[in-house]
C-alpha cells in the first residue's frame, strides 16, 4: 500500500522524536495546509467558509486547549464556556480602549485574560480532582455567566447587554464589520489556529507535555520523581484557558459579530467536551476530528434528508442529532475511549503492515 516506512531511517534523536516522523505523514499535512490555505478561498463558497469551514476551526481551537487540560493533564474541566467568554470579552473592551490596533494582536492578546482567569479557577486543583474539580470549575461556569450579564462595564452598559464588533482592519484588509469578505475573516481564523496547533504541539510533545501527562498517570508518582504539582496543574489550566479564550475572540469578531452573555452558557461548555471525548482525549488531531463530527453532523443531516426526499423540521434534526451525538458518546466511552485518533492511529498501523495480518 502507499503508506510505508520501510527505507525511512532515523539517524539521530531528534528524528526519532520528529512529531511526523514518516514521510507520508508530512506530505499529507502539507497537502492538507495548501488545500486550506490556496483552495478553500479561491473555490469554496461564501456559504461554506461562513457555516462550515469558520466555525469549525474555531470549536477544534477550543477543543485544543480543553483536551491540553483534561487529555493530556488528566484534570476534568466544565467551564470551558466560562473561558471563552473571558476571551470574547476582553477582546472587545481591548478593541473600545484602542481601536487603531490590529484587532489580530487583540484577539491574540485577550487569551492572557483567560489564562489570568483559569490560573485562579485552577488553585483547588492541587487539592481536589475528578468529580470536585469538575464541580470547582461549573462553579466557575456559573460565576463568569453571571458576570457576562451584571457587569455592565464589560459590555459598555449598552441597552441590549449584547456585544457588538465594530469595524476592524488587519493588515489593511477588513475582517470584522459589514465589508469584512469571508475569505479574509477566515484566512485570519486558519492563520490563527495553524499557529496555536503548532504551538500546542510542541508543548505536547516536549518536557512541559511529559510533565503533563506524568501528572495525569499518577500525580503522587510525579511528585516522587520531581515535578512540581502547583505549578504544572496551574500552568496547564493557564495554557488551556488562553486557547478557549482565543477561541471565544475568534468566535465573537469573526464568525457572530456580536454576541449576547447565553452564548457562553454550560450547553457550549458540554458540547466542547463532547468533542473531546469523542476526538480522543490526549490527542490534537482528535480534537478537530471531534469538533467536525460534532458541529457537522446536524449540517449533513439538514442536507442529507432532502436529498433522499424527507422534509424534515429543523427541530427534528436537532433533537436527532442529539440522539446520535449521545449513542456516540456511550459508544465510543464502552469500545475505544480514546475515540477517533485511536481509530485513525489503529488504520494507519493496518496500512503500514498490510498485506499481512495486524
Amino acid at each position: 500500500m502507499f503508506y510505508r516506512d520501510a527505507g525511512q531511517f532515523k539517524t539521530n534523536y531528534a528524528a526519532d522524536m520528529a512529531v511526523f516522523p514518516l514521510r507520508e505523514d508530512r506530505i499529507g499535512i502539507a497537502t492538507i495546509l495548501l488545500v486550506a490555505f490556496a483552495a478553500m478561498p479561491l473555490l469554496a463558497s461564501d456559504y461554506t467558509l461562513n457555516v462550515v469551514m469558520i466555525p469549525f476551526l474555531i470549536y477544534a481551537l477550543a477543543a485544543i486547549g480543553l483536551n491540553i487540560l483534561t487529555g493530556y493533564t488528566g484534570l476534568m474541566s466544565l467551564g470551558t464556556g466560562g473561558f471563552m467568554g473571558v476571551g470574547a470579552y476582553a477582546c472587545y473592551k481591548l478593541s473600545t480602549f484602542f481601536p487603531e490596533v490590529n484587532i489580530v494582536v487583540w484577539i491574540l492578546a485577550s487569551g492572557l485574560f483567560s489564562a489570568l482567569v483559569g490560573i485562579v479557577f485552577g488553585i483547588p486543583s492541587l487539592r481536589i480532582k475528578g468529580f470536585y474539580l469538575a464541580v470547582a470549575t461549573l462553579a466557575a461556569q456559573f460565576f463568569l455567566s453571571w458576570a457576562f450579564q451584571r457587569i455592565s462595564w464589560l459590555y459598555n452598559a449598552t441597552t441590549s447587554g449584547a456585544i457588538e464588533v465594530p469595524a476592524h482592519t488587519a493588515f489593511g484588509i477588513a475582517v470584522t464589520g459589514p465589508n469584512a469578505t469571508p475569505q479574509a475573516r477566515y484566512l485570519v481564523v486558519l492563520g490563527i489556529v495553524t499557529l496555536l496547533t503548532l504551538v500546542a504541539s510542541n508543548l505536547v510533545h516536549g518536557r512541559i507535555g511529559r510533565m503533563w501527562m506524568a501528572v495525569r498517570d499518577m500525580d503522587i508518582a510525579a511528585e516522587l520523581i520531581g515535578i512540581r504539582l502547583l505549578p504544572t496543574k496551574l500552568l496547564a489550566f493557564a495554557v488551556s484557558s488562553y486557547f478557549c479564550g482565543v477561541a471565544g475572540a475568534l468566535l465573537v469578531f469573526l464568525w457572530y459579530g456580536s454576541a449576547e452573555p447565553e452564548v457562553f452558557n454550560i450547553t457550549l461548555s458540554f458540547s466542547i467536551l463532547f468533542m473531546v471525548i469523542i476526538g480522543g482525549l490526549g490527542s490534537l488531531l482528535g480534537s478537530f476530528l471531534g469538533a467536525a463530527l460534532i458541529y457537522l453532523l446536524p449540517i449533513g443531516l439538514k442536507a442529507l434528508f432532502p436529498t433522499l426526499g424527507f422534509s424534515v423540521p429543523p427541530s427534528t434534526i436537532e433533537h436527532l442529532s442529539y440522539m446520535i451525538v449521545g449513542a456516540l458518546i456511550i459508544a465510543f466511552l464502552i469500545v475505544e475511549p480514546h475515540g477517533l485518533a485511536r481509530l485513525w492511529q489503529t488504520l494507519k498501523q493496518k496500512l503500514r503492515v498490510w498485506p499481512f495480518p495486524y
